[in-house]
């Protein structure tokens, strides 16, 4: 796999570079040619070419060596005395390649010695040294660019990985949290009213299904997760009786989605820190308002006037973490607190993927 990885980097870098220095070449020759009243194209070439092969020499060899191991790891000194003995070495050989190897084949003229070469350094510096460095900044700036856009994927990428990595975590703590609850109030029931403890495990089964399937996606259809509440309520029904008062109010005009287990965490906590806690008459109400754009979901159980509401325990905890991550900051959570009445009211955007 990193094999394979490796090779299409290498090959898309490959083609890269041979469209940049291609059309740098097309561009030279198009420039000088431009610049000469009676050019002679086959000699315009050929100098063009000898200059071009120096330059991709050049250009590489200060990005991946020079800017790679020094200047990237602040090695000022040792990129700077590099960089300045590099290019001259460079030029050096690019005027030995032109007036020892190349020219022989095109032109007749005399051949400078090594020193002349070697010591010509104004020479240098307009013929030979310009040149690389002009092809040199613009395959380095493009280089950056790209390098640029690839490190902020990269980034976007692993922010994305680690936001799934903690969203599943968080489930994961979520779910035996969920479960353990219920399982826990199915036994309670079982000493108190044996006969209806089959019918709540047949209940329990549903949410249990909806937990280990829909419960690892990351998003499921609002639709779904409320009738998972409808089958919790109903469970829950069997251990409060008449001493339970639920109102839900559902009005789902549009199509939605939802993590899974959020609004199904809200009600298992108004039953656990509101109908737990108290004796007499329990009150719950649930509403949900599905518009074209928001979502709004509304829990509201008693609470025992002298009671303090648990804000932090592991469901709601985790319910604020889940939204924080899939939403970041494009929802509301609003916790309201009375006397006698516990509520929590999200409100989520319908525009998410």
């Amino acid at each position: 796999m990193v094999d394979q990885t490796s090779r299409k980097k290498i090959k898309k870098e490959l083609v890269y570079q041979a469209i940049f220095w291609i059309s740098l070449l097309v561009f030279g020759l198009a420039r000088n040619y431009g610049e000469h009243e009676q050019p002679n194209f086959k000699e315009l070439f050929y100098y063009d070419l000898c200059h071009w092969i120096f330059q991709i020499i050049g250009a590489n060899f200060i990005y991946f060596v020079l800017i790679r191991k020094y200047f990237d790891h602040r090695k000022y000194l040792h990129f700077s005395l590099l960089f300045l003995i590099s290019i001259y070495l460079l030029a050096i050989f690019n005027r030995i390649f032109i007036v020892y190897l190349a020219e022989p084949f095109f032109v007749k003229y005399p051949q400078d010695d090594f020193i002349s070469i070697f010591t010509d350094v104004k020479y240098l510096l307009f013929h030979y040294i310009l040149p690389i460095l002009s092809g040199s900044f613009i395959f380095i700036s493009i280089q950056y660019i790209l390098r640029y856009q690839n490190e902020k994927q990269n980034t976007a990428q692993l922010q994305k990985e680690k936001t799934e990595l903690e969203l599943n975590a968080l489930k994961s703590q979520l779910n035996p949290h969920f479960l353990f609850n219920t399982l826990n109030n199915i036994y309670s029931l079982s000493i108190l009213e044996p006969s209806k403890t089959s019918q709540s495990i047949e209940r329990l089964s549903d949410i249990l299904d909806y937990t280990l399937y829909k419960g690892q996606k990351k998003l499921v259809a609002i639709t779904d997760e409320m009738k998972i509440i409808r089958d919790y309520i109903e469970l829950e029904k069997l251990r409060y009786d008449e001493r339970l008062k639920i109102t839900l109010y559902e009005e789902l005009n549009f199509p939605g989605c939802i993590p899974p287990l959020v609004y199904l965490s809200l009600v298992e906590n108004a039953f656990k820190h509101g109908a737990e806690k108290i004796s007499g008459a329990i009150e719950i109400k649930i509403s949900i308002t599905v518009k074209v754009d928001i979502t709004i979901f509304k829990v509201e159980n008693s609470k025992f006037p002298k009671q303090e509401q648990e804000k932090s325990g592991i469901g709601l905890k985790n319910v604020k973490k889940q939204l924080q991550l899939y939403y970041k900051n494009n929802y509301s959570l609003a916790i309201n607190e009375k006397e006698d009445k516990f509520s929590i009211e999200i409100i989520t955007p319908n525009n998410e993927d």
